[in-house]
């Protein structure tokens, strides 16, 4: 799963830096935030220090 996401991060900045208009660059920086987000809880899960599922 990570590496799916590394791949998408990749895309990602690679879109962010050929993009020119304003608001293209503004809906792919947040794409690129929330993608990193993900690949942040997908390790800590990973790594056992996040609970996949909810404690409820």
């Amino acid at each position: 799963m990570t590496y799916e996401l590394e791949i998408q991060i990749e895309e990602l900045r690679v879109e962010l830096r050929n993009a020119v208009d304003g608001a293209e660059r503004r809906q792919i920086q947040a794409e690129l935030e929330i993608v990193q987000a993900e690949l942040i809880v997908a390790a800590a899960e990973m790594e056992g220090l996040a609970e996949a599922e909810p404690p409820f």
